[in-house]
């Protein structure tokens, strides 16, 4: 992968010339105006820890990117499914026209059983957009499996069934397939590994890279010029510089959006994503459930039947009583069934624009009474973060502004890999006697002149890390352990064996 030669560099006027094992950025140098004795003391130290990021960085952009590059591109694709959603299964989603009264919801749903016989009746799904079907869903133990239902689209004010489609969680064929080609490459758990893997270390090669850049010496006349450099690319630059600066102020830009993807990601992935509800369990930091059992005495009970009810839906309150008791709310409102006699409606608001809505009421089918009310202002602060920050993520939160800014982040993040790569194939050496197929690695063993304080915090540090994201862990010790052993191979191999004497 390495190589031991290095290309030459093309030189910009009064910046000295980096070092030739420089991958993203130099290391920043002690100023003039300092005591030789302090530079001195302080330059090997910083020097190792600027050696040791700069390889972390140049191994984790060569081998995680494409994991990056993967998700980077199937994110941008999601970022497209609401959009596609009302190209694809528009007939499903909106209605004709908009009307002035709209038929019962009992008359609506006896129009969905009707076009689907089978299953038991689980969810209506009505909306505050006036141009939105109904949703009314059916689910079977096959599909349960899976967590899904057969969704039928009824317009609210005809009572004509506009279609069925196999949702999940309210997600159309088409979206299910792009979230799942994000998340697991449509491979299932095993697939999963591929996007906690880049989730896991884009925080690491990015705020890695800023530092890097961000301590690069520019040697440029004013602080104007440096903040100017640190963040916009050099035009004038040619070769490997242009490459660089392209591939750092674009990372500059985005790192913060990074940063959140990242970390959102994480909260819903395989093994992180369970050491993150380990942490909510211990803090308490969880939304508050729903009780959707009715009491067992007092005039809210209901005493349940020897036998199953033979209509989809309990005798007693209506569904628009239902909804009138939950009270006004805005976005997509879910009405769970009550599958028994001793279980309540619930009526689940899903509001993911900004200002969000999640609150949950519990309402007696029998007297159309509030049983219980959970609202999103009571939330702990954690559950409010993770909500947001996912709704965030799927590009939820801001509507198309979020969209957009997801879409930016997404193309932002290739061209900074792209970029990386072709800085690795510039800095390769190209002299006849010298020629390698790519650019070589910043050397090792800067970890030897390491200070002791610094090993002593950073190796529980790193371990601590290790173990809150047990993939980026284990690949980590997987690289420490074969640069190690390639750095002993290529040590054996200059090293001449002792000779034998009589």
């Amino acid at each position: 992968m390495t190589v031991n030669a290095d290309p030459p560099r093309e030189t910009e006027p009064n910046t000295p010339e980096p070092t030739a094992t420089t991958a993203v950025a130099d290391p920043p140098q002690t100023s003039p105006a300092e005591p030789a004795a302090t530079a001195g003391a302080v330059a090997p130290a910083r020097s190792a820890r600027w050696a040791l990021l700069r390889r972390l960085h140049f191994y984790a952009g060569i081998l995680i990117a494409p994991f990056l590059f993967v998700a980077a591109l199937t994110g941008l694709a999601y970022t497209l499914a609401p959009q596609l959603n009302q190209v694809v299964y528009g007939q499903e989603l909106r209605v004709d026209a908009v009307r002035d009264t709209k038929v019962p919801l009992a008359d609506q749903v006896s129009a969905a059983r009707q076009a689907h016989p089978d299953g038991t009746l689980s969810t209506v799904s009505v909306f505050d957009d006036p141009e939105a079907t109904t949703q009314i869903s059916f689910s079977t133990p096959e599909l349960a499996a899976e967590d899904k239902v057969s969704t039928v689209y009824v317009d609210p004010y005809s009572g004509e069934v506009r279609g069925t489609l196999t949702t999940w969680y309210g997600a159309t064929p088409l979206q299910t397939w792009l979230d799942s080609f994000h998340r697991t490459l449509n491979l299932g758990d095993t697939g999963r590994l591929y996007s906690e893997l880049a989730a896991s270390w884009l925080w690491v090669v990015a705020l890695g890279g800023l530092v890097l850049w961000l301590g690069r010496k520019h040697a440029y006349r004013g602080e104007r010029a440096a903040r100017r450099r640190a963040v916009l690319p050099d035009l004038k630059a040619k070769g490997v510089r242009r490459t660089r600066g392209w591939h750092a102020s674009v990372g500059v830009w985005t790192i913060v959006g990074l940063l959140i993807l990242s970390a959102t990601g994480l909260t819903w992935s395989q093994y992180a994503g369970a050491r993150f509800g380990s942490l909510l369990d211990a803090m308490q930091g969880h939304a508050p459930a729903l009780d959707a059992a009715l009491p067992t005495g007092g005039h809210h009970s209901s005493p349940a039947p020897a036998e199953p009810r033979e209509s989809d839906l309990p005798s007693g309150a209506s569904l628009e009583q239902v909804l009138e008791a939950a009270g006004p709310m805005d976005g997509r409102l879910d009405i769970a069934i009550p599958p028994d006699a001793s279980t309540a409606y619930t009526v689940a608001q899903d509001d993911g624009l900004w200002p969000v809505g999640f609150d949950q009421v519990a309402v007696d089918p029998a007297s159309g009474d509030v049983l219980q009310r959970v609202e999103y202002g009571d939330w702990p602060f954690l559950a409010k973060l993770t909500k947001i920050g996912i709704r965030a993520h799927m590009g939820e939160l801001f509507g198309l502004v979020n969209q957009i800014l997801l879409a930016a982040l997404a193309l932002g993040q290739l061209c900074v890999i792209v970029w990386g790569y072709r800085m690795w194939w510039q800095r390769r050496p190209t002299r006849s006697d010298r020629k390698a197929v790519l650019g070589s690695a910043p050397p090792r063993g800067g970890w030897r002149t390491l200070p002791r304080w610094f090993l002593v915090v950073g190796i529980p540090v790193t371990l601590f890390v290790g173990w809150a994201m047990p993939l980026l862990g284990i690949t980590l010790g997987v690289f420490l352990v074969v640069d190690l052993l390639v750095g002993a191979f290529r040590w054996a191999l200059r090293t001449p064996p002792p000779r034998l004497t009589d």
